[in-house]
């Protein structure tokens, strides 16, 4: 399990650095993608072998990955022509 955890860990790692580096224009302070992207392969893996129980290392991995690049995404800003503040209008006027 903790090999799992690990692995996991640093699987999340590597998905919020190539995020950053593929999207950091749109995504929030670097120290947060590289948080969410670790503790959401974390999670993912927690709950993948607390359903799978032990002896599935592979599907253990691949729930870390879907659910780090779940909530990696959460964190993608639209991007959008200017931001609304600049351009006179209100997110509440729409």
């Amino acid at each position: 399990m903790f090999l799992e955890a690990l692995a996991s860990v640093l699987l999340g790692l590597a998905l919020a650095l190539l995020a950053g580096y593929r999207l950091g224009h749109r995504l929030p302070a670097r120290n947060l993608v590289l948080a969410t992207g670790a503790a959401g392969a974390l999670f993912g893996a927690f709950v993948t072998h607390s359903a799978l129980g032990p002896g599935h290392a592979l599907p253990v991995l691949g729930g870390a990955v879907v659910v780090a690049v779940a909530l990696l995404s959460l964190l993608v800003r639209p991007a959008g022509r200017g931001n609304s503040a600049r351009s006179g209008r209100s997110a509440h006027a729409l």
